[in-house]
């Protein structure tokens, strides 16, 4: 009997996979390289505290629901079939779930400090990847969650749908009822290759359908317009050949050097305003977002007295459509390409970054993501790394917009301030990640010290940056 299938929380509607995409197995096997780790960590701030027995139970709860929060990853080099998610059972929830006190006089530069080693840590893979760490001590009696996951598990969009398993949207909600703890099923070893088998070959044997439609659409478009058929496969073949394409050194002069260690720091603006420069020029949020970072890397580099006139940025792109919208796990694509930074004029600047991010929004093989990701999972794990870490070791930086709560959020009717994302270095200088909240977009800066060794310049060129863009408005 196959034991292969799906899971789903009713609570929150969202289905769980029981294997990982390939596009997520690749994720996770890179990680060979400590370099490419994904980590992502997010800071929340809340305007009191809560009592350590009401987040057991918060956490205890949502554990029970998200399967997710329980599973761990079991996957064999040799295995036919990417990862399998299990729920562990050891699962010890004393172990994910911890507390602390802010050293120092429990600022916000204190918290940040102690959320840095945090995030640098990778995760015991024998256990679900996620950990929260409870700090007490903050000044005017505040207090704070550090969450940090594995990116395998979700990206931002389903991040926040995860959140809102934790947290309430009313200050006095009722509290919610404890389910079961989920059954722990381990397979044997016969069962797993048996598993494997089956879901490789329901998979093969999708794909062969897909590739049968696929190759008949393209028979009856070469016989009705050879000309546009021909084009058609030459620009896939150039799209893949430009995602594909080894670029292992950075663009920048200055931010040459990366290691494992990390500095945190946040910065926020208005959500209203943000928007109203981006209708500036008929854009969105983020292509302010964008322009902001494009801008404040070039104003640090003319500190730096370098003439710097582009970078290299990668960015994932949210492909999550009705489908997948209540699906967990990974729906982007990890974009790459090259920016140009030097505008004198804003409004340029902004035009420019605009048509960049839509030219990789809509690259056209994009699509062909998850299948190379497939392939690439065929390879030696060593193999895969270094092809991957050719890619990644190029970026002078990362950008992520996610959308977060508009309304307010509680913790046990304590409210949540601020939330502050920080995505993974995973070979960049600089990661700078969006969230909105409320009115507010909190962004978080996670910089490898190594290549910005002067993080205080560097975020006073960020905030320079925004401030000078919010003009427009």
């Amino acid at each position: 009997m196959s034991t292969e299938g799906t899971s789903s929380s009713q609570a929150i509607g969202v289905t769980f996979e029981d294997r990982m995409s390939d596009a997520d197995a690749l994720m996770w096997n890179i990680e060979k390289d400590p370099m490419l780790r994904s980590t992502v960590t997010t800071l929340m701030v809340l305007e009191g505290e809560v009592r350590s027995d009401q987040l057991h139970h918060t956490f205890d709860r949502a554990s029970r629901i998200v399967p997710r929060l329980r599973q761990r990853v079991r996957g064999n080099p040799l295995s036919l079939a990417p990862p399998r998610w299990e729920i562990d059972p050891n699962f010890d929830l004393r172990y994910h779930l911890r507390s602390a006190r802010v050293p120092g006089a429990g600022s916000m530069a204190d918290l940040l400090a102690m959320a840095g080693p945090i995030a640098m840590q990778g995760f015991d893979r024998a256990r679900p990847l996620w950990e929260a760490t409870i700090v007490e001590g903050l000044s005017n009696n505040q207090s704070a969650i550090i969450l940090k996951f594995h990116h395998s598990i979700t990206d931002g969009v389903g991040g926040v749908e995860l959140m809102l398993e934790i947290f309430e949207i009313e200050p006095d909600a009722a509290e919610r009822m404890m389910p079961h703890a989920p059954d722990v099923h381990v397979l044997n070893q016969a069962q797993r290759f048996m598993n494997a088998f089956q879901h490789e070959s329901r998979r093969q044997f999708s794909f062969a359908r897909q590739v049968t439609s696929a190759g008949a659409g393209s028979v009856r478009d070469a016989l009705t317009d050879p000309g546009g058929s021909v084009t058609t496969s030459s620009e896939l073949l150039a799209s893949a050949t430009r995602i594909l394409r080894p670029e292992s050194t950075p663009l920048s002069a200055i931010m040459t050097r990366r290691t494992l260690s990390n500095s945190l720091d946040v910065l926020s603006m208005p959500l209203d305003l943000a928007k109203k420069v981006g209708n500036h020029i008929g854009g969105t949020i983020n292509d302010t977002f964008l322009s902001g970072i494009a801008r404040g890397m070039s104003l640090y580099h003319q500190h730096h007295g370098a003439e710097q006139g582009s970078l290299r940025m990668g960015m994932p792109i949210n492909i999550r459509g009705a489908a997948s919208m209540k699906t967990s796990g990974n729906s982007f694509v990890p974009a790459r390409f090259e920016i140009q930074i030097d505008f004198e004029d804003l409004t340029e600047l902004m035009t420019h970054i605009r048509e960049r991010a839509i030219a990789a929004r809509d690259e056209p093989a994009n699509q062909l993501v998850e299948p190379l990701s497939g392939i690439l999972n065929k390879l030696p794990t060593t193999v895969v790394t270094q092809v991957f870490g050719s890619m990644m070791k190029g970026l002078d930086f990362q950008a992520s917009n996610v959308p977060g709560s508009p309304v307010p959020l509680y913790l046990q009717g304590v409210p949540v301030q601020s939330v502050y994302p920080f995505g993974p270095l995973a070979g960049a200088a600089v990661n700078i990640t969006l969230l909105s909240y409320q009115n507010e977009l909190n962004i978080g800066v996670n910089l490898d010290p190594a290549a910005v060794p002067d993080g205080d310049v560097f975020m006073e060129c960020l905030r320079t940056a925004y401030n000078e863009l919010l003009d427009l408005a």
